[in-house]
């Protein structure tokens, strides 16, 4: 079991709330829950962000700074490569026709 300490925070309303909300839709089994995976998050996220930049400057020391043109070639390349998906339109309700903009 891992170990816990208790703790005290002032977190913004809206975010508690959300917390609350979690509970009592059974997302989560407590707030003291929903708070500790927000922050493994947070802390994953951390140490990713922080890998990140370690490989990045390993790169540049080897390879020379990354140029603001081979990014955007970069996104340009990875556009061109990506697939759309989209969901279809949901079907219209038969009705009376719809007024253009600008008709009196």
């Amino acid at each position: 079991m891992t170990s816990r300490e208790r703790l005290s925070a002032t977190v913004e309303a809206e975010l508690l709330a959300a917390g609350r909300a979690a509970v009592a839709e059974g997302r989560a089994g407590s707030l003291s829950a929903w708070v500790n995976a927000a922050l493994r998050r947070q802390a994953d996220h951390d140490r990713r962000m922080q890998a990140l930049d370690e490989f990045l400057a390993a790169y540049e020391a080897k390879h020379g700074e990354i140029t603001e043109d081979e990014m955007r070639e970069a996104e340009r390349r990875s556009r061109g490569r990506a697939v759309v998906i989209r969901t279809p339109a949901p079907e219209k309700k038969p009705g009376r026709p719809r007024r253009k903009q600008g008709a009196a």
